[in-house]
């Protein structure tokens, strides 16, 4: 198993239990302890995790998206609210809109109005907010649960048939030159459809994700039509991506 397979399949890990041991990923990975040290030393040089005695725990599990069971993430809610509100401004009544999954576009899910819309998504916790809104036509591609999401083999392709006008596209991280990246590949082919699908593509990036990266890329910054952010987004670090043609929706 190459390193870069072995660091998706330690995030994995992480994901479905907070924290992990050395003795249990080098189980699961088939491989040595020491190639396991080595590879959490790897991934928290990135941020990714803390390495604790004996294994390794989420550095932080809301900046990766992950929903508890009620679908709720408290820290940095008021920036991920505003954002929600501001992306909800680009919506018109009849739009066939797309929502990635995460917090921030869950926000926009109960936030937004009982209107004659169709919005495409596989997020389960925006499913369950859009089922009480009986005017907003829903589109569930499927496929089998993964965390929050329903991700299947032929998902992608299934988005990829669509007529979408506006996708609103969630990222762990996002930098100029590495892009739009996630910790792991299995959500990669659904974002990609998701963009390619779409006549005009929002990315909703809350100000700390700015500059950072993360194993897998799924879309250049080119790919986005406009980043909407919130307010506490520095001026400096807007204008660099305005100055590469992306239009950056930050302030009040």
């Amino acid at each position: 198993m190459n390193p870069l397979k072995r660091h998706e399949k330690i995030m994995e890990a992480l994901l479905q239990r907070q924290e992990v041991t050395v003795s249990d990923l080098s189980e699961l990975l088939q491989v040595t302890g020491k190639t396991v040290r080595e590879d959490l030393a790897k991934l928290e040089s990135m941020g990714l995790l803390v390495r604790v005695h004996g294994g390794a725990m989420l550095a932080q599990n809301d900046q990766y998206g992950i929903l508890n069971s009620r679908g709720v993430i408290e820290k940095n809610h008021p920036e991920k609210t505003e954002i929600a509100e501001r992306a909800l401004a680009y919506i018109r009544p009849g739009d066939i809109v797309a929502l990635d999954g995460g917090s921030t576009t869950l926000e926009m899910a109960r936030r937004m109005d009982n209107l004659p819309l169709t919005v495409v998504t596989n997020d389960l916790f925006i499913i369950a907010e859009l089922t009480k809104k009986e005017q907003v036509r829903l589109v569930v591609p499927g496929g089998a649960r993964v965390r929050n999401m329903l991700v299947g083999d032929d998902t992608a392709t299934f988005i990829s048939g669509l007529n979408i006008h506006k996708a609103f596209i969630s990222t762990t991280a996002l930098h100029l030159e590495f892009g739009l990246s996630i910790y792991t590949g299995d959500l990669v082919p659904l974002k990609k459809a998701m963009i390619s699908a779409s006549q005009q593509v929002y990315g909703v990036v809350d100000h700390h994700k700015f500059g950072q990266f993360a194993l897998r890329t799924f879309a250049n910054c080119s790919e986005l039509d406009c980043i909407i952010s919130d307010h506490q987004l520095d001026e400096d670090t807007a204008a660099l991506y305005s100055q590469n043609g992306i239009k950056v929706d930050y302030h009040s």
